[in-house]
């Protein structure tokens, strides 16, 4: 079987675990602070059974579980995200959210991280502070060794590429590290959708195209040239099109004024996109290249599919794409992005 690392893992972590990691303050009252969720949470439950029948085996992984699953796969590295507190955005107080983003990523460390060197970290940021953004995300980078800095999709008042947040860019693009634009459902969901799989099928690639464009008519990456940007949990199927349409737009902005294209971010290497299992990644691979392609196996958030190993042969036996385009997607590019 060829190298492989997982670009996007989860962690499945829980409120009675990161209030362990919380200041004395806020753990001397426990007992009322979890009597809400740490983080909020949008209004569309995503394990009810209307939204999926089929036999489920939920998982809630410690380390030791995540250590044999890579076993199992034969996977080399798995980077690890979170996954309630992907809703980080969507916290109104900056202090709270300069504490949970802390707690959660002494969290990661200290239960996955320095357990298993196979397992690589993603720091959550506050983004609601944007001092304490960056403070965060260089402690996480180099204390714990973590290989960036997790944007919300969703949540957040303004666009990713507005000038407030230009600073969590500058600072990753000085630490050489990666950032991603990881999709969430956003609370104001609630009144887009009618059931839970319309949710499923758009929540994250609406925001995703959101944030995607506005980055790049921000021309913020066109004077970082260190920064890998990331867009995962959406698939890639969208970014042709959608790439497409902003050149269009930005031929017609005076040259003197326009931003680097995407299609001239690409050729440095500077964006990246997962790769799931659709049917449109040959065509995206003729259309943007295989340099920006990234294998996820979203373990443990696809309950119908926790064998890594067969997830892996899946994907290799796959016969729409070519084989070293395989090993870019599944290997060198992660190498690449997440500087590993």
């Amino acid at each position: 079987m060829p190298p492989i690392i997982d670009s996007d893992g989860h962690v499945r972590e829980t409120d009675e675990q990161i209030i362990e990691y919380m200041s004395a303050g806020y753990r001397a009252r426990r007992d009322a602070m979890l009597y809400f969720p740490l983080v909020p949470h949008h209004g569309w439950h995503r394990s009810i059974p209307q939204n999926d029948y089929r036999e489920q085996n939920f998982r809630v992984p410690d380390w030791r579980e995540w250590a044999q699953k890579l076993d199992e796969g034969e996977i080399e590295l798995a980077v690890l995200y979170p996954t309630r507190f992907m809703h980080v955005g969507q916290i109104g107080s900056p202090q709270y959210a300069v504490e949970l983003c802390r707690a959660y990523n002494d969290f990661l460390h200290d239960q996955f991280l320095k357990n298993d060197r196979r397992m690589r970290g993603m720091a959550l940021l506050p983004l609601q502070d944007i001092p304490a953004a960056v403070q965060e995300l260089r402690r996480a980078v180099e204390k714990y060794h973590m290989v960036g800095g997790i944007l919300p999709a969703e949540g957040l008042p303004l666009p990713l590429g507005h000038p407030l947040y230009r600073p969590i860019f500058q600072e990753a693009d000085r630490l050489g590290c990666a950032l991603s634009v990881h999709s969430c459902t956003s609370l104001r969901d609630n009144d887009r959708f009618l059931q839970p799989n319309e949710v499923a099928t758009l929540a994250h690639v609406i925001p995703q195209m959101r944030q995607f464009t506005n980055i790049m008519f921000s021309g913020l990456l066109s004077e970082l040239k260190r920064l890998r940007l990331g867009f995962l949990e959406a698939g890639c199927g969208w970014v042709p099109y959608l790439i497409s349409k902003i050149e269009e737009r930005l031929e017609r902005i005076p040259s003197g004024e326009r931003p680097l294209t995407p299609s001239e971010l690409l050729a440095r290497k500077q964006l990246f996109f997962q790769c799931g299992e659709e049917m449109t990644t040959g065509r995206d691979i003729e259309l943007i290249g295989d340099s920006c392609l990234l294998w996820a196996s979203d373990f443990p958030h696809e309950a119908t599919k926790t064998n890594l190993r067969e997830l892996v042969k899946e994907f290799f036996a796959r016969e729409d794409l070519p084989d070293d385009s395989k090993t870019k997607i599944a290997y060198d590019n992660a190498k690449n992005f997440y500087t590993l």
